[in-house]
């Protein structure tokens, strides 16, 4: 089904939204093993920038949701982070990851933001190619330390 006239996009900000229901299956083809709980403990951290989760809703199903937040950073000042970006699997190439991204960029026009910034796993091959169509650059290499708790 293409993108269309029909849909809308929502933000779930509040853990106890009854939206998760069509939102958390798709948000976890990406994170794979998310439950209500992880994502309620990410949205009532007092530490941090807690994230704001906005759903592409197509006749009340979520075909994609993304997780993002604006983080003030040196090297852009304000930047529209995307901690998370999918589209539900059985409705890929048919323009809502394109459709989302769009958005993602309006907002962080409207904020201020000099950059949409996101990192995507270095496996994620058919990601990255949609990401260069869409217009976007690879400036960095993402590093990572685990700290032991």
């Amino acid at each position: 089904m293409p993108a269309n006239n029909t849909s809308r996009f929502v933000d779930v900000i509040d853990g106890d939204d009854p939206l998760w229901e069509a939102v958390l299956p798709v948000l976890g083809q990406l994170r794979i093993g998310i439950t209500m709980t992880d994502v309620r403990a990410v949205l009532e951290s007092q530490i941090g920038q807690r994230p704001t989760f906005t759903a592409l809703m197509v006749e009340d199903r979520c075909a994609a949701v993304a997780g993002w937040r604006l983080m003030a950073k040196t090297d852009a000042r304000l930047v529209l982070y995307v901690d998370d970006l999918v589209v539900d699997s059985t409705r890929r190439s048919a323009g809502f990851g394109a459709k989302m991204l769009a958005e993602m960029r309006r907002r962080a026009h409207y904020a201020g933001a000099a950059a949409l910034d996101l990192d995507s796993g270095v496996q994620r091959f058919a990601a990255h190619r949609f990401y260069l169509t869409n217009r976007m650059a690879i400036i960095s290499h993402h590093f990572r330390l685990d700290v032991p708790n």
